[in-house]
């Protein structure tokens, strides 16, 4: 408020002195209105400047200060322009009486505005008076260009003052300390144009030692660009020793009330830009989340038709591959796919914290990519998974034993068809027509032995036929040619059998002709026909394949192999008493003087062949020992893998069902401040994760065990698929853990939840979760409400009450209540928000009070991709003032927060 009054001491001239309020003015304002020429001069140039840029906005101006205004009509016309009211009608007529009365009306309203007037009278001002003319309008500019400004409660003057202090600071050679000196060498004045629009001044290349050129470049500048007319000269202000106050303080006010309007908008702006940060920052969260959940629910798609196909290989390399590439699935593919999951589901309740914090509508994902949809096909997937491997490896036992079963039907059929090759022939010839009676005889008792050895090789037929009918009942890939070579066979032997038959028939016919025979063949031929069956399934069972998964199969195996070799002795003895039946036939020939002309006629099978025959078991028994031998080592081998396997697993099994129940516990417990909890949370995850080469160790005596074909293991109740499904959930449940704790960081810091609050929230909560679930069902929920001063008692007002808190906690109606949703309730109770309304005002601000904005507006006010934000998500106005261009910002508001909040 500003009071001129009488001063003690009158100007030598007799006129009145005006002083202001000693509250708004240094001391030395304390003087009367009797101004040296020099600042009578800055005065009168500043004033009248100062006039002019409000009359102009009537359509006139003024030339000279104590002139134009004498009438009164342009000194009502300036009140009205500065204040935006209308004042009492003027008097038109040009007497000195209409004069007063207009100033007077002038004077009155500036007296309503709380202005103590003191010793300045209309008379004065219609006499032209200037020193009272100028005291006049100083008041007026105090009154309605400075008086509103404060800076931190401080005074006109002093708030005017620490304004430009504070935008002036970091400039070199800029030291405002008052309104007269520090203004010199115009310095200061090109430091607040520079500060609020740099592009109009190259501050750099001032110098202080140039004013008159500093003072000139600001005054053209500030009259050019920031519409502020020139209300000095340069050369008025150098040349005097100390620039007049008022006309400083006159000219820096419309700097102030140039750049307040700037500084309201970049308030404005600010706000805007940072709800709109947060709305691009969860946009770009939501798209990664939308982009993560595809490409894991693709994964999962391609992947359960692979787990699903359970059509199996033809042979044991195919079957072997498919497992190699099975356990690269879980080693390799499907561990980095639990890590995406588990940080897929961090990924959306960090969002759902970030989008409550900022009062944001809860995120929802598109159409089957929802947490649960993910989880429910990630269980499918594992549904599919379960049962693959044991498939795989009954798979390869099936091939394994067709394989077997294969082999032995090859080699079977090979000794077999060895034997008949040449057989039909020996049956069908004619011999016996041109045979002598001993000759005949001696061919039907080679038939007899004949008989007697084909008889020997059933066993080896029908034996051939079962394993060609097992190999198809157990699906062999090659079934038709083992069936097309055991028809064969089967046919062949048929024709045999007739051909046995016919001639065993043609011979009985001339048999009554032929008597004599030689008893020493017959028996020979006898004896060594079955002898010689016993060393061929002796050979074919020392060679005979052999496949066992344990010690105890191969040890029954070396058993009877030693059963065997305890017979060998007996068999020499027969060998023996062969060879002796033989060596007595050459004796009798000998000594009867008897010429045999060619070998045994009852049998092919001479005495080296019996030779040939046993060498070739006695070189096969060591060499079967030998085989036997290393499938024992084997078989030991794989034991020794099979107990290591299983000492790590019955050590692992239980580390980690021991560290599972200390993650339970750890997360109900409160020890220490959240900070202090994450920073034990991820000391106890890394050490968990130190434990991996643990798991690795076991994935390699795993890999170990699968290559060595070993199918089970009596030394451990802890397989590999139980330990990594237990390793998963273990990394999933820590993880999950440190990201609860970190959003309740989160949201205590963004609502401002202190320590003892979040401690007392813990607390309640720990104290009703009885069972350590992690969850409140909703009579818990109600009691721990009630502990916490909450009225939801059983009664209308408090069912009410605890229906919309439910509601707000378990907006699913799933009937818990997480540690989670608990605090945000509570945060949500007991602190603020931005909100819509808040940004629409700022829009407001920013659109000049227009109910829409323009998109150049956007771009000038805010920053390039901020504007482009808005610009793009906007609907265009469609209100009754509406104009090309003109865009809604208040439905955009509104969608930032959801219609709710408005």
């Amino acid at each position: 408020m500003v009071d001129y009054h009488a001063s003690n001491n009158q100007a030598s001239s007799g006129g009145p002195a005006v002083y202001m309020d000693p509250r708004e003015q240094e001391n030395d304002w304390d003087r009367d209105l009797l101004l040296d020429p020099a600042w009578e001069k800055q005065q009168r140039k500043t004033f009248t400047a100062w006039c002019n840029s409000h009359l102009r906005k009537a359509g006139t101006q003024i030339e000279n200060i104590e002139e134009d205004f004498r009438d009164g009509l342009k000194l009502m016309l300036l009140l009205e322009v500065i204040s935006g009211e209308r004042l009492p009608k003027p008097e038109r007529g040009k007497m000195r009486v209409h004069k007063i009365n207009n100033v007077n009306k002038a004077l009155d309203y500036i007296a309503s505005k709380g202005v103590k007037l003191v010793s300045i009278g209309a008379e004065e001002i219609v006499d032209g008076n200037a020193k009272m003319t100028l005291g006049m309008i100083w008041t007026i500019i105090l009154r309605f260009a400075i008086q509103d400004i404060s800076v931190e409660e401080t005074s006109a003057k002093e708030g005017l003052l620490l304004w430009c202090q504070r935008k002036t600071a970091p400039y070199k050679n800029v030291n405002v300390q008052n309104f007269h000196i520090s203004w010199k060498d115009g310095l200061a004045f090109n430091a607040l144009i520079h500060r609020h629009r740099p592009e109009l001044i190259d501050y750099d290349k001032l110098r202080k030692d140039d004013p008159l050129t500093n003072l000139n470049n600001a005054f053209e500048v500030a009259e050019k660009y920031l519409d502020i007319p020139k209300m000095m000269d340069a050369e008025d202000i150098v040349n005097t020793a100390r620039p007049d106050e008022k006309a400083i303080m006159t000219y820096v006010s419309s700097f102030y009330h140039a750049f307040s309007g700037a500084q309201k908008a970049e308030t404005a702006a600010n706000r805007i830009c940072k709800v709109l940060a947060v709305n691009q920052e969860n946009e770009h969260l939501m798209e990664d989340y939308e982009k993560l959940a595809s490409d894991l629910l693709e994964w999962i798609r391609r992947t359960i038709p692979w787990l699903e196909n359970r059509a199996p290989e033809k042979t044991m390399a195919e079957m072997q591959q498919k497992l190699e590439d099975f356990r690269g699935y879980r080693r390799v593919h499907k561990p980095p796919k639990v890590q995406e999951k588990c940080q897929l589901e961090i990924n959306f309740n960090t969002l759902q914290t970030k989008l409550r914090l900022s009062n944001r509508p809860a995120f929802m994902p598109s159409e089957g990519r929802m947490v649960s949809d993910i989880n429910g096909s990630w269980h499918n997937l594992e549904g599919a998974e379960k049962g693959y491997e044991e498939w795989m490896l009954n798979e390869i036992r099936r091939l394994e034993r067709l394989d077997h079963l294969a082999e032995k039907f090859r080699q079977k059929a090979t000794i077999h068809e060895s034997w008949t090759d040449g057989k039909e022939a020996m049956l069908t010839q004619k011999d016996y027509e041109t045979a002598s009676l001993s000759e005949v005889k001696a061919l039907l008792r080679k038939h007899e032995a004949f008989e007697s050895d084909l008889a020997a090789h059933q066993d080896r037929v029908e034996q051939i036929a079962a394993i060609a009918q097992e190999l198809n009942e157990l699906d062999y890939y090659d079934s038709p040619s083992v069936n097309a070579r055991c028809q064969k066979i089967c046919e062949q032997w048929d024709a045999l059998g007739s051909l046995t038959q016919s001639r065993r028939e043609s011979l009985e016919r001339t048999e009554k002709q032929l008597e004599s025979i030689d008893e020493l063949y017959l028996e020979y031929a006898k004896r060594a026909a079955p002898f010689n069956n016993w060393m061929e399934g002796a050979m074919e069972d020392l060679q005979d394949m052999f496949i066992v998964h344990n010690i105890e199969e191969i040890q029954g195996l070396i058993t009877a192999h030693e059963q065997f070799k305890s017979t060998l002795p007996e068999a020499n003895k027969e060998r023996e008493a062969i060879q002796a039946i033989q060596a007595e036939v050459q004796k009798i020939a000998q000594y009867n003087g008897i010429k045999l002309s060619g070998g045994n006629p009852y049998t092919t099978i001479t005495p080296k062949s019996i030779d040939d025959k046993w060498h070739k078991v006695e070189q096969l028994v060591p060499q079967r020992d030998r085989a036997l031998q290393e499938e024992l080592a084997k078989q030991q081998s794989n034991d020794h893998l099979r107990r290591k396997f299983a000492t790590q697993a019955n050590i692992v099994g239980p580390w980690i069902q021991t560290k599972m129940e200390e993650i339970g516990r750890i997360s109900i417990e409160m020890n220490g401040t959240l900070e202090d909890q994450l920073v034990n949370l991820r000391e106890y995850e890394q050490s968990i994760i130190e434990y991996k080469p643990n798991i690795d160790q076991l994935e390699g005596d795993h890999q170990l065990i699968q290559e060595a074909l070993i199918f089970d293991n009596k030394y451990t109740a802890y397989t590999m698929e139980h330990l990594r499904v237990g390793w998963e959930q273990l990394l999933t449940t820590i993880a999950r853990t440190i990201n609860e704790i970190e959003n309740q960081i989160l949201t205590r810091d963004a609502k401002g939840i202190s320590q003892e609050q979040l401690h007392e929230y813990r607390t309640s909560f720990n104290h009703f979760d009885k069972d350590h679930s992690g969850a409140l069902m909703a009579e818990e929920f109600k009691a721990c409400l009630i502990s916490l001063g909450y009225d939801v008692e059983n009664n209308k007002a408090g069912d009410a009450e605890f229906a919309r808190i439910m509601g707000i906690v378990d907006p699913n109606n799933s009937g818990a209540v997480t540690f989670q949703a608990f605090i945000d309730f509570m945060s949500r109770e007991t602190t603020d928000t931005d909100t819509a309304d808040q940004v629409i005002a700022s829009f407001k601000i920013l659109a000049a009070d227009k109910n829409f904005i323009t998109a150049e507006e956007l771009r000038r006010e805010l920053p390039p991709d901020q504007a482009e934000y808005c610009i793009a998500r906007m609907a265009p106005y469609s209100g009754p003032d509406a104009k090309p261009g003109a865009l809604d910002y208040m439905s955009f508001s509104t969608a930032l927060y959801g219609e709710s909040d408005l």
